[in-house]
């Protein structure tokens, strides 16, 4: 469990309710429009279609893509008014995880759980990994998302002081610490890299590629479900 990581390692700069913090509903995207297509392309790749899903900390928006079939999205988030105005949800329901990481839902319910850049907020990852491993079935995939941009006085201390490799490794070892995951697998779906989600302009992807302009990069870390 936790006892695997320094004690420090998930001290956070504000310690404050994240309920509070939360409260104020923020409609807004937190990655860019490029990085937001590379999500959808991670749930393309890696999760199985037509399933049931459970989008973790989730808000206003799923990325999820409309020609991804599925059967139901459920929604777990810290704000109603942000889960009610995501079209997508089926259902949600709002939870701090940081004060009870139990999740309320059945054993091997869902094909498939994502968490859109908000990993790096959790102060008893392991806990709700082992939970997230509980309501997966086996074989199916957790799939983590995650870029360059957060809330810093949030964010644990351990995300804070690594740099993207470092917090693919980390979440990785989250998945490991819970013993209920294959080895996990990283990627860098960054548009700069792939091109996911850029015009087809010739002009606008090499501006891109040489930095002339800006997209957030993205990072997906898939762990499945042991059998």
């Amino acid at each position: 469990m936790e006892q695997a990581f320094p004690p420090e390692a998930f001290d956070r700069i504000d310690e404050s309710s994240d309920l509070d913090f939360y409260a104020q509903p923020r409609l807004v995207n937190h990655i860019d429009d490029y990085a937001i297509a590379a999500v959808g392309e991670a749930y393309r790749r890696f999760l199985p279609p037509g399933g049931d899903y459970l989008d973790l900390m989730s808000s206003w928006v799923s990325h999820y893509p409309e020609d991804l079939p599925r059967n139901r999205l459920v929604g777990h988030g810290m704000n109603v008014v942000e889960l009610a105005h995501n079209p997508a949800l089926s259902e949600y329901w709002v939870q701090d995880l940081n004060e009870d990481p139990i999740l309320p839902r059945g054993d091997g319910e869902f094909d498939g759980v994502t968490i859109c850049v908000s990993v790096q907020y959790l102060t008893r990852p392991v806990e709700v990994f082992t939970e997230i491993a509980r309501v997966l079935k086996p074989g199916c995939p957790l799939v983590v998302t995650f870029s360059n941009r957060c809330f810093p006085t949030k964010a644990v201390a351990a995300w804070r002081f690594l740099d993207d490799q470092g917090h693919a490794e980390l979440v990785a070892a989250y998945a490991k610490a819970t013993g209920a995951f294959e080895p996990a697998q990283a990627h860098d779906l960054s548009p700069r890299a792939t091109m996911i989600g850029i015009p087809d302009d010739t002009g606008f992807r090499e501006r891109l590629r040489t930095g002339a302009v800006h997209a957030d990069p993205l990072f997906v870390v898939v762990a499945r479900r042991t059998s």
